[in-house]
């Protein structure tokens, strides 16, 4: 069937019969004729789509009344002629827009576009195929935003735009590192970037999402140019491919960049939102789980029926590998669940996981919504771990308090529970751990580790604010050691762009909308500290090395794994009798955040130490004998028999 661009809408119909029925079928643009189809309510009084010659400015071509079908909420209009390399809008009397399933579209978004899909797909896109991840649990995830990459960096070709990603530079970093997976923040046509003037200082992290299946033209070479956009977006993705580089896109389904304006509103008026309840006292309102002032209806059949197909769209027209959900709390369980039958119908491979929490109160019950808590019924879903996090570094609501690396007491618990990957474990005391009170992860796969992200202080400026007057000595320490904890840990392994690199952001926590200044990785650190990134470079190697670190088995965890004896500001464990068939008989994780050498008994043997003191040397020859070890302060050691 020809890939050929179509103009489809969704709006819906409240019947699940109904919206079984209907579906994102493309419309055959012909020489002679393209039909278009939009779905919005049958009260509708007057549904016409516009011709345009441009994508921006200008007046119609063609104004074409679409006619209701037999199908309720179906519109339909035939327009004749050749459309390809045309622009539309549709318009049901809320505003034109580009419906909410538009493949292709113009400057800023406001016009659908008519293009070939075939003609965007890259030399030999034909043979790309998805990397070889056997596992969940050999990912290690990099999360990036494409300007923070590569704006700052003097060979980069293309800074701050999907092709940077494409460079040899770029692409030789990120094998160096070891990671073979970027999770790339928002990436589709996002509303806060104005793309007829990227001369002009514009930043964003792009949730506030526009065009759900168009990735966004401020990252292109060339906005105005529909092909141009999809073009650069397969050529990274074929790039990152050819590295061996899995690609997961952030998708923000949970909400849209406004109410009024959205392609969702004016297509099918209040169907994609919740709403609060109503009273005769108290007028219609919308929910705002999302915090940003909607959320949206993933529960109404046509709603999670665009999700599911965006989703297939995306792996099957981008080859995207991976998908985390912003705010997967906001979504329903059912959903969440509906579009990981329909992936593993495409590859069971592809990785999905979100934040296992909403940003505020939405307007389905907990019970039925894609919470932490609910995890268990979301089988091969994963959602991150704000246990292990703040245990590390501390709490969400508060820069200036610390947690286990700044010697905050009673820390050991909840990251022990991180450590096991959020499952069920004999020697984790679950009423001590400090978010959860049950076991959340069925699997340790379905757990993300981690100590930053995007959305709150990196590393490096947590550790400043939380211990007042910090060396740069005692940073780097506390930094590989919070690092140490999350790469040894047997969920799946995520860290932030440019941690490597001792990333700050000056000590911006929330850094959305803040300029290059603040967001731009500093590309002189690699020379500045070159013992970070070797160190990092080394954690990630030794993790890949050895299967024990990722067992990817809730049984073999807790067969495997146990928790030795050790003094407060410790943690230590032990991975026994060749776990997951690895070549050590037994590994040891001593991880010290005390200002002080840490004594820890060890089950007697010869053991050889690869990590001590900030360094890591897997062909180690230092021998520990005996069944006592001293760790340096504020640091990791990892011994083996």
């Amino acid at each position: 069937m020809r890939r050929i661009l179509f103009a489809i809408l969704l709006a819906m119909t409240t019947v699940i019969t109904q919206a079984q029925d209907f579906s994102f079928n493309e419309v055959d643009c012909g020489p002679e004729a393209t039909t278009f189809q939009l779905f919005a309510p049958a009260t509708a009084k007057r549904v016409v789509v516009r011709i345009y010659k441009d994508g921006i400015g200008g007046k119609p071509i063609k104004t074409v009344q679409m006619k209701r079908t037999d199908k309720a909420d179906l519109w339909k209009a035939e327009v004749k002629g050749n459309l390809l390399g045309r622009f539309y809008t549709f318009d049901m009397g809320k505003g034109e827009c580009p419906g909410v399933f538009a493949k292709a579209v113009g400057v800023n978004g406001q016009r659908g576009a008519i293009v070939n899909l075939v003609k965007t797909d890259p030399e030999d896109w034909c043979c790309d195929a998805h990397p070889v991840i056997k596992s969940p649990a050999d990912l290690v995830v990099y999360e990036m935003h494409h300007r923070d990459f590569s704006i700052a960096r003097k060979d980069a070709g293309h800074p701050g735009k999907f092709l940077a990603l494409t460079e040899p530079w770029a692409i030789d970093h990120l094998k160096a590192l070891g990671v073979n997976a970027v999770h790339i923040l928002p990436s589709y046509d996002y509303g806060s970037v104005d793309e007829t003037r990227l001369n002009t200082p514009q930043y964003n992290w792009g949730y506030d999402p526009v065009n759900y299946n168009v990735p966004e033209g401020g990252y292109s070479t060339n906005p105005y140019d529909p092909m141009c956009r999809i073009l650069e977006f397969k050529q990274m993705v074929q790039a990152l491919h050819k590295a061996g580089i899995a690609v997961i896109l952030d998708v923000v389904y949970n909400h849209t960049y406004d109410i009024e304006h959205s392609n969702f509103q004016r297509t099918y008026p209040d169907y994609y939102y919740r709403m609060t309840p109503t009273t005769p006292s108290s007028p219609k309102q919308y929910s705002n789980g999302s915090g940003c002032g909607n959320e949206t209806a993933s529960d109404q059949p046509m709603m999670r029926k665009f999700m599911i197909e965006s989703v297939k769209y995306w792996i099957n027209e981008y080859h995207i590998d991976g998908f985390r959900f912003d705010l997967m709390g906001c979504h329903d369980i059912g959903t969440m669940n509906e579009i990981r039958k329909a992936v593993d119908a495409i590859d069971p491979t592809i990785f999905i996981y979100g934040e296992g929490w909403s940003a505020g109160q939405c307007a389905l019950p907990t019970e039925q919504l894609g919470v932490k808590a609910n995890i268990p019924k979301m089988p091969r879903i994963a959602a991150f771990s704000d246990e292990i996090r703040d245990a590390l570094r501390g709490p969400f609501d508060d820069d200036t308090k610390g947690g286990f690396l700044a010697g905050v007491p009673d820390c050991e618990e909840s990251l022990k529970f991180g450590i096991v990957g959020a499952i069920a474990h004999p020697q984790v005391d679950m009423s001590k751990v400090n978010y959860s009170k049950a076991p959340w992860a069925i699997e340790p796969t379905q757990m993300m580790s981690y100590v930053s992200c995007h959305d709150d202080m990196c590393l490096v400026d947590r550790l400043k604010s939380s211990i007042p007057g910090i060396s740069d000595e005692e940073l780097i320490r506390l930094d590989l050691l919070a690092q140490t904890a999350v790469f040894t840990s047997q969920g799946v392994p995520f860290m932030l762009s440019g941690e490597e690199l001792l990333r700050s952001k000056k000590g911006v926590h929330n850094s959305f909308e803040s300029p290059d200044s603040i967001n731009q990785l500093d590309w002189k650190n690699l020379e500045r500290y070159p013992k970070v990134f070797k160190y990092y470079q080394d954690l990630i190697a030794l993790r890949k090395h050895h299967p024990a670190f990722r067992l990817g088995d809730a049984h073999l965890v807790r067969k495997h794994l146990e928790f030795l004896d050790a003094p407060k500001g410790v943690v230590a464990f032990r991975l026994k009798d060749y776990a997951g068939r690895d070549d050590w008989r037994n590994i040891v994780v001593i991880l010290n955040a005390n200002r002080e050498q840490a004594a820890v008994d060890l089950p007697k043997a010869m053991y050889t130490i690869v990590c001590q003191k900030g360094e890591i040397n897997e062909a180690s020859t230092d021998k520990l004998f005996g069944r006592r070890a001293l760790v340096a302060p504020q640091s990791a050691m990892i011994l083996h028999d």
